[in-house]
């Protein structure tokens, strides 16, 4: 649980940083008068802020991480603590990928249309971009099924209420 808490935060404080960065680094700059992002009236600029915006749940995934690495680790911990935060851990870090991806996606598509350049040619580069974060997708998405399942699911570790 350690390792997966130090990698899966580490994955996490890098997504702060691109999308924190992408804040300020707008598509297409700003208007050198007023200050405003220049494609501030585009659909997908919004889309694109709102996105990024999304994406700062990889910050609670990397605070519950640290929760993880920070915890005193007894028996009870293994049971509910520990199983619940690396399951809100690992769920916030796939939310952040996720809105992470679409917001560069939409930023290329704005950037696209605004050199009059046809959407497949950049198409290439959105798939040949999802690919690694797929494959983090791919390896740690089973981890969090088994995670919840044996956290939430039947288990002979739990006390269980007998109804009669």
């Amino acid at each position: 649980m350690k390792d997966t808490a130090t990698s899966c935060s580490v994955v996490g404080a890098l997504i702060v940083t691109i999308m924190f960065a992408a804040d300020f680094t707008v598509p297409g700059g700003n208007d050198q008068t007023s200050g405003h992002p220049i494609f501030l009236k585009e659909k997908l600029f919004r889309v694109f802020l709102i996105l990024d915006a999304v994406s700062f749940a990889s910050t609670s995934s990397v605070l519950t991480f640290l929760g993880i690495l920070t915890s005193h680790y007894v028996e009870d911990d293994f049971l509910y603590s520990l199983s619940t935060k690396l399951i809100i851990g690992l769920s916030a870090l796939f939310l952040s990928i996720a809105t992470m991806m679409i917001a560069f996606s939409s930023a290329i598509i704005i950037m696209s249309q605004q050199n009059s350049s046809p959407f497949w040619a950049f198409l290439p580069v959105i798939m040949l971009a999802s690919v690694p974060i797929t494959i983090f997708v791919l390896l740690q998405f089973p981890l969090l099924v088994d995670t919840i399942y044996s956290t939430y699911g039947p288990c002979i570790f739990r006390k269980v209420e007998n109804w009669s």
